[in-house]
């Protein structure tokens, strides 16, 4: 069964998308399709021309198309295509001149206003007698009825203008809801559609699509790097916001790696290919964002088994309206026929259905062009909701990079020069963590001594290394290696209450001095805590596979409430679910490589620092794609932001409804009424939710 994506031009609602996808489904050659409402693309399985399945998409005008076109608003190309809402309008007009020249039954007045309703209700007619064929009840089934009520008892002029203002609404709303997909539609038209390649000595330029791995691209300055690769030559400036959402550009030179999309700002740089264009780091992200955008959240779910069974509630109510008055109290048939179809139009459930998904499309194309991606409404809707909060320390709260703080001599047998040669010398030797500390300070501060020839080398599993040099026996390790005088001991647990790690060495067993390690805090980590606690996330807690001490001062260095020190990282797991049990929902923020178990665990999983770590990008429900921490709160804020825009457009929508059904009861609704109050409420819960794009 073949498989085939298309963008799809004009889908403005979610129920037009539903139904848009039964008529494809409905074609022979099919056998399933797909609708991405949010990202406006469809997934066919099996068989279909672009003019099937546009003419599945007729009623609503779709547009179909292989390749993605950015879209832009064009004031020409808009009337060129609404040509019979421009001659409805004028016919509308003719015929409200006709009615106060001639009279209402007058037939001019009559001929010009049917007219209007013809030209420009003719496809919305026909798409709800379809579905009023099928016994498919959306908004063109009852707006159909609505329309042809009005012609029946002759009320030409309302059921021109019901036409009319739909018309306008739905022209509206499609721009409005491709605003909302504008922030991905950025996305894909950053990367370059071509590059300059050399290939057998030989510049050429070749397509994007057409880059192989390994291929050395040549990237001048203030072009675009069009695919991910490392740096083979040269040095630049980097502009990365496109991915990591960070404004500060980065500094690349040899062996760094470049994504696809970022900006060479100002040098020359030649880059091997390490991926393919569909393979690199921002096409992953766009299709994260695609699938994210279409993933329904919980308040969409909701509402969306609600509108099942309010649609059919809606016509039964019109139906009660327009008969049992007249039939139970004998009161006028056409005025209460008149009063049911007003009660279809403002029923119709359009800004209900809509609320919901034009704010989880908006604020997750806001959250990528940002660098902050969201795997889906569910993810975002239960951030909003967390009031806990669990940090991994390395590479989190911290650097990730462990540096040498401090050093104190308990002998004048070695100078410090000496003292760092010896140890770097040893430490060469060891693949702890720490070891690369000690070698890189020693580099910086006094140079590394080649000469230092270390024989008999030993570690000591968990404990620290020992080893030979020039004759002189030396071990490095952990204060339980050693045995500690009283005022040595002080002077370890001084470093210690610092949130330093302490490391000891020794020449022939008499003691020359220890190393204060640290993994440096990061400068936004406290801000970041604050603005989290600002924003009501009150209870933040610390995970840590360092001591009680390192724990505490570092907990305390930043504003974390709580810490729980000494894990592994199957450990960090059952803290999460002890956390849950506490707090309720969780969410763990991690680097996404061994933090992955408890990731998973939380509520909502957000990896730190995820460009181009495939395994941050699959494990975490949200990725910040760049090391900044502001991107934290920024995220926490926007869900807050989307989960109270999405309850008061829930709360409008409904509002609005139930005071105009309300105006059935002393017979006061009109179909004018009706109509602004459904389309005008589609309208502002639309332009509420955009209101997440300009969300800093």
């Amino acid at each position: 069964m073949t498989e085939e994506t298309y963008y799809v031009q004009g889908m403005s609602c979610s129920s037009c998308a539903k139904t848009f996808e039964e008529n494809v489904k409905a074609i022979d050659s099919v056998n399933d399709a797909d609708v991405n409402f949010g990202a406006s693309k469809i997934t066919v399985y099996g068989e279909a021309s672009v003019d099937e399945l546009e003419k599945a998409g007729s009623f609503e005008q779709l547009a179909i198309s292989k390749e993605f076109t950015q879209t832009s608003f064009d004031l020409k190309q808009t009337l060129a295509s609404n040509w019979n809402l421009l001659i409805a309008t004028c016919l509308l007009a003719i015929g409200l001149y006709g009615m106060f020249q001639f009279g209402d039954h007058h037939p001019f007045t009559v001929t010009t206003l049917i007219g209007s309703i013809a030209i420009g209700g003719y496809s919305l007619v026909i798409t709800g007698l379809k579905n009023l064929a099928k016994w498919r009840f959306d908004m063109m089934t009852l707006m159909t009825i609505a329309v042809i009520g009005a012609v029946i008892i002759g009320e030409w002029v309302e059921g021109a203008v019901v036409v009319l203002l739909f018309a306008i609404s739905e022209w509206l709303e499609k721009y409005s809801i491709d605003r909302a997909r504008s922030s991905i539609q950025s996305l894909m038209t950053i990367a370059p559609d071509t590059a300059t390649v050399r290939r057998n000595g030989h510049e050429e330029t070749v397509k994007a699509n057409d880059i192989i791995i390994g291929d050395t691209i040549i990237i001048r300055p203030g072009e675009k790097i069009p695919v991910d690769g490392t740096v083979t030559a040269g040095e630049s400036s980097i502009n990365q916001a496109a991915i990591t959402g960070e404004s500060v550009p980065t500094f690349k030179t040899m062996d760094d790696s470049v994504y696809a999309g970022t900006l060479n700002e100002d040098g020359y740089l030649e880059v091997a290919a390490t991926k393919r264009a569909d393979q690199s780091t921002l096409a992953r992200i766009i299709h994260l964002v695609e699938e994210a955008q279409n993933e329904k959240a919980p308040a969409q779910q909701l509402i969306d088994r609600f509108a099942a069974y309010y649609t059919p509630l809606i016509m039964i109510i019109a139906l009660g309206v327009a008969t049992i008055p007249p039939v139970v109290f004998g009161l006028s048939f056409e005025t209460w026929l008149y009063q049911g179809l007003a009660v279809l139009v403002v029923g119709c459930p359009c800004a209900l259905v809509i609320s919901t998904p034009v704010a989880i499309v908006t604020a997750i194309g806001s959250a990528a062009r940002h660098g902050v991606l969201i795997k889906g409404g569910s993810y975002l809707e239960t951030l909003g909701r967390i009031k806990a909060i669990a940090f991994d320390k390395t590479g989190t709260i911290t650097q990730g990079k462990p540096a040498v703080q401090n050093f104190h001599l308990f002998s004048n047998q070695l100078t410090p020069q000496s003292f760092f040669q010896i140890a770097s010398a040893l430490e060469a030797k060891s693949q702890h963590p720490l070891a690369q500390a000690v070698i890189q300070y020693t580099d910086n501060q006094f140079g590394l001594n080649d000469s230092h020839s270390v024989e008999a080398f030993k570690s000591l599993t968990g404990k620290g290394i020992q080893g030979r040099i020039d004759g002189q026996d030396y071990t490095i390790g952990s204060p339980s290696v050693f045995t500690l005088s009283p005022e040595k001991q002080l002077a370890v647990n001084e470093a210690q209450e610092q949130g330093h790690t302490v490391i000891l060495m020794s020449q022939n067993d008499n003691l020359l001095g220890f190393i204060s390690i640290a993994d440096p805090i990061r400068s936004a980590s406290k801000h970041m805590i604050q603005e989290l606690s600002d924003a009501k996330l009150t209870h933040s807690i610390l995970l840590t596979g360092d001591h009680d001490k390192t724990a505490q001062s570092i907990s305390k260095q930043v504003g974390i409430r709580h810490f729980i020190a000494k894990l592994l990282p199957a450990d960090k797991q059952t803290e999460v679910k002890n956390l849950q049990q506490s707090y309720g929902q969780v969410a763990m923020v991690g680097d996404g490589v061994n933090d992955a178990p408890a990731l998973a665990t939380a509520d909502v999983g957000i990896a730190m620092g995820s460009a181009g770590t495939d395994a941050a990008l699959e494990t975490a429900d949200i990725a910040l794609m760049g090391d900044d921490l502001s991107n934290l709160p920024y995220t926490v804020r926007l869900s807050r932001k989307t989960l109270n825009i999405i309850k008061q457009n829930i709360i409008f929508a409904l509002s609005t409804k139930t005071l105009a059904l309300l105006l059935v009861i002393p017979g006061w609704l009109t179909l004018w009424i009706a109509i602004l109050a459904d389309m005008g409420a589609t309208i502002l819960v639309t332009l509420n939710a955009l209101r997440l794009m300009n969300n800093r």
